[in-house]
């Protein structure tokens, strides 16, 4: 079923501009951020409004590409988006905690552009390849993994990344989405750490973090047990989430998915991460 005729839409996170690849409906995009677009490079290819990102685009660069939807996601900046409102123009806030909001928010978009059906088979996509991870490793014993959102402060990663990290036979350290600090982290001294920063992409400089919290003597240090998993793949609320569950299976159970990532549908990854979004501090 085609997109509502005339449809115009804004997206000002990538994983709203994800899904709407996904689902077949970048033809109602009329503006989007700059990290949608690297998110989707496809959207290169078209004549849209850039703006800036959720937090400091402004009201007037949203409306001068006069849509008639606004779709954002968490983080954003609440008095553009309450300027939004004021000026009549339609928006739809989304901010998912768990897997599940991930899926709903996937079917309400979907429900939006008039995809419902090819967004029910990309939420059975996500949750058959999630199920099958953890059927993998029902039986494993189950390491102890510490994951990282960002490092100033020490942050743990979101519900849904813990989600994952269950699914691929780990158990999360610490409670998803709070602070925490590098002592509290050195005293669980987790088998696995992964590190992965919003915004760094996989630059996280893994040596110079283990050397300046003093992590040298922890197990996953001295194993050769701590990576960096590409932004994108585990902070982005999104159907990329699976290119995230496939490196922490690969960093958690090496030995059980052969030190690599299953591949199954690598629609909308960039050519320079075609190859795998893991990568592991070089030996202390």
């Amino acid at each position: 079923m085609p997109a509502p005729a005339g449809l115009r839409v804004a997206a000002l996170q990538p994983s709203i501009s994800i899904i709407l690849d996904r689902l077949g409906a970048l033809d109602t995009l009329v503006a989007c951020t700059r990290y949608c677009v690297e998110a989707v490079p496809a959207l290169a290819e078209r004549s849209l409004t850039i703006v800036k990102d959720s937090w400091s685009c402004t009201t007037e660069e949203i409306l001068a590409a006069k849509p008639g939807l606004v779709l954002a996601s968490v983080p954003y900046r609440m008095e553009s988006l309450a300027a939004l409102l004021k000026s009549g123009c339609p928006v739809v806030t989304l901010a998912p905690h768990a897997l599940a909001d991930i899926y709903a928010d996937i079917r309400l978009i979907g429900s939006i552009v008039h995809r419902i059906e090819a967004a029910e088979s990309l939420v059975a996509e996500m949750q058959s390849e999630i199920a099958e991870t953890r059927a993998r490793t029902a039986e494993v014993l189950r390491p102890l993994v510490y994951c990282e959102e960002w490092g100033k402060p020490l942050i743990h990663s979101q519900p849904w990344v813990a989600e994952l990290v269950e699914a691929a036979g780990g158990q999360f350290l610490g409670e998803a989405a709070k602070q925490t600090t590098a002592e509290s982290i050195a005293a669980a001294d987790p088998d696995v750490m992964i590190l992965s920063w919003c915004g760094a992409g996989d630059r996280v400089p893994l040596e110079r973090v283990i050397t300046q919290r003093q992590w040298q003597d922890l197990r996953a240090a001295r194993e050769g047990n701590v990576f960096c998993i590409a932004d994108e793949w585990l902070n982005t609320p999104a159907p990329t989430l699976l290119f995230g569950l496939r490196a922490l299976a690969a960093a958690i159970h090496p030995a059980q998915f052969n030190g690599r990532p299953s591949s199954q549908n690598e629609r909308g990854m960039r050519a320079t991460d075609a190859a795998f979004p893991l990568r592991k501090a070089a030996p202390l």
